[in-house]
């Protein structure tokens, strides 16, 4: 069985959009281990406090369960992340922090990470890619 870290957007499609997910990338939400960081949680509850993510009516003590029973298992934010952040590259067209965070959480956690984030390929060399 295959694990796999998906980022904030995958987790927003597989709870509201699922039809913007392709079938290798549904497949994999349904059959292997995926996990979530906490962080996407965060970036979220951001997004909704900003209002820029106004599909996503859903409060977080509310989407903690779901995200459970939907199977998938949530990875708290820990130190060894935070370390390998300074592991992943920079580059000047991709500063994102939440990205990079992401990042650093499947690099130190040794899984690959499911995205439909063009700025991802360029660590494909470093952290296995699954584009969704």
């Amino acid at each position: 069985m295959g694990r796999y870290l998906i980022d904030t957007q995958i987790l927003i499609w597989s709870l509201i959009s699922p039809d913007k997910l392709g079938l290798d990338v549904l497949k994999r939400l349904s059959s292997e281990q995926i996990y979530t960081s906490q962080l996407s949680l965060l970036e979220i509850a951001i997004k909704q406090k900003i209002n820029k993510l106004p599909e996503l009516q859903i409060s977080i003590e509310e989407l903690e369960p779901i995200i459970v029973r939907d199977g998938f298992q949530i990875i708290p934010l820990k130190t060894k992340h935070i370390i390998a952040y300074k592991e992943i590259p920079l580059y000047a067209n991709h500063r994102d922090p939440f990205d990079r965070l992401l990042l650093a959480t499947a690099y130190a956690e040794n899984i690959a990470i499911i995205s439909a984030d063009l700025n991802f390929k360029l660590y494909s060399d470093f952290i296995q890619l699954i584009e969704a």
